[in-house]
C-alpha cells in the first residue's frame, strides 16, 4: 500500500523493542551510537509501531535528559508507544532522576510485556 506523508495509517503492533545497550552492533562506539540513534528515529518512521519500547542495561542511557534519543523517544510516546526504563538500571547506573521520557518500570512488568507480546525485537 502506497502511502503519502501525511497519509499513513499508523498502528499499533504486538511487537515489543528491547533495547539493552545504547550502541547498536559490536566493534567501533562511535559507529554504534549513530546507528542506535539512526534505528530510534527509524521506530519512528515505521508504518507499524511497537507496543512499548523497553530501556535495560546500558539502553537506559537512551532516555536520559540530553540524549540523541529524547526527542525521538517523546516522538514514539505522542504516537502511542509506551517507553519504560528499568528501574533497577536506573538506580544501578545513578541515573533515575534524569530520565526525560516514558516511565521507570521493574523486571516482572518487561517480563510480562515480552512474555504476552507477539514477538520482541532487539537491535
Amino acid at each position: 500500500m502506497k502511502h503519502t506523508q501525511g497519509e499513513r495509517n499508523l498502528k499499533m503492533s504486538g511487537k515489543v523493542v528491547c533495547i539493552a545497550t545504547d550502541k547498536m552492533g559490536h566493534g567501533n562506539d562511535e559507529l554504534g551510537s549513530k546507528l542506535m540513534k539512526a534505528f530510534v528515529y527509524a521506530l519512528t518512521e515505521a508504518e507499524e509501531l511497537p507496543s512499548h519500547v523497553l530501556l535495560y542495561n546500558g539502553g537506559a542511557y537512551l532516555s536520559q535528559e540530553g540524549a540523541e534519543t529524547v526527542e525521538d523517544l517523546k516522538k514514539l510516546e505522542e504516537k502511542g508507544v509506551e517507553i519504560l526504563t528499568c528501574g533497577t538500571c536506573t538506580e544501578f547506573f545513578n541515573i533515575s532522576e534524569t530520565v526525560a521520557v516514558g516511565a521507570i518500570t521493574n523486571m516482572y512488568e518487561i517480563v510480562e510485556i515480552c512474555t504476552e507480546a507477539d514477538s520482541v525485537i532487539r537491535p
